[in-house]
């Protein structure tokens, strides 16, 4: 009888809330309304691993997630790694929440390596994982069960006004056509005084066969996604990079791999996993990137592989 109630009036039951984490106002799905059992949604009577808001077609896809895990190590590339830490330590320093209340998503999580460590540094709190690709999201169901997982499209993005407390998006932005639609939809989702960190690829004069063939629209000036953040209704409160020691290397290979750019798709595969792997090997790159890391707590860099933005949404 409790829970009909709850599934009526739209209220919380203590089973919900006894689930992991605060309770959250999960959006309707086919009318009908979510509830997080700890282990997967209950939906009208059906247990689904994931709550599929059917998110159509997308330039990225499941063969193009495998085959960058692959070729980065799974997540073991020292450039991902230390992306992960860069937005963790935002998360730590400005989200504002009651840590047994905060809700964090992660915004194309992919095959969940930074979700995983969201859990550890936010225990009590709800971690929710959301992709445009369902594959991954399955197999991440698979791993971690007691994961709320969500695919929609950004654009048109079913969570409620004010519900989150941060929203991370490594890589994403690049990936939307409409890039200033998907950040009004961040800035909504966003309770007042709540966070969101953004990475994307520094340096528009750099587009290659790598952007190319890993979908990307664009690559940006700091100052750009500052701005469109900002056109958004957020208050960006630091702008960085990452990769600012690697840049003139980066630079360089980007030039030339720009000869590419209308090579066939199996060419620009090979160059693009060529530079994955070989920019990913030997200990100058780790050497590097935990210098970096070290300077980016005092220190704005001015240049980079890519940009890092943290911005807040005003109010309380």
């Amino acid at each position: 009888m409790e829970t009909t109630l709850a599934v009526a009036t739209g209220t919380m039951t203590l089973e919900e809330r006894s689930a992991g984490g605060p309770a959250f106002d999960w959006p309707p799905l086919h009318g009908l309304r979510p509830i997080w059992k700890g282990r997967g949604f209950l939906v009208g009577g059906e247990t689904r691993a994931v709550l599929d808001y059917e998110a159509g077609e997308s330039g990225w896809s499941e063969e193009l997630t495998r085959f960058h895990e692959e070729a980065a190590g799974e997540g073991t590339h020292p450039i991902d790694v230390a992306s992960r830490q860069r937005a963790r330590a935002a998360l730590r320093r400005h989200v504002r929440a009651d840590r047994r209340e905060v809700v964090l998503l992660e915004i194309g999580c992919s095959s969940g390596f930074l979700l995983q460590e969201l859990i550890g540094d936010w225990p009590e709190g709800l971690v929710i994982g959301s992709d445009y690709i369902a594959g991954p999201l399955r197999r991440l169901a698979t791993r971690l069960p007691n994961l709320p997982l969500l695919r929609f499209d950004l654009l048109k993005c079913p969570l409620p006004s004010a519900s989150v407390d941060a929203a991370v998006l490594l890589n994403v932005l690049e990936h939307i056509e409409d890039d200033e639609a998907a950040v009004r939809q961040v800035a909504r989702i966003l309770k007042p005084g709540g966070v969101a960190v953004v990475e994307v690829p520094a340096g528009p004069r750099l587009y290659d066969a790598y952007d190319k063939y890993l979908r990307h629209y664009r690559r940006y000036e700091l100052k750009e996604v500052s701005q469109l953040l900002e056109r958004a209704g957020l208050t960006v409160v630091t702008g960085s990079h990452l990769g600012c020691l690697l840049y003139p290397a980066f630079a360089f290979v980007k030039r030339r791999n720009r000869r590419w750019l209308e090579a066939p798709e199996q060419i620009q595969r090979a160059v693009v996993e060529r530079n994955i792997r070989r920019s990913g090997q030997g200990p100058l790159l780790r050497f590097t990137t935990a210098i970096e890391e070290w300077l980016a707590q005092w220190v704005s860099l001015p240049v980079g592989i890519r940009c890092v933005a943290v911005a807040m949404k005003q109010g309380r």
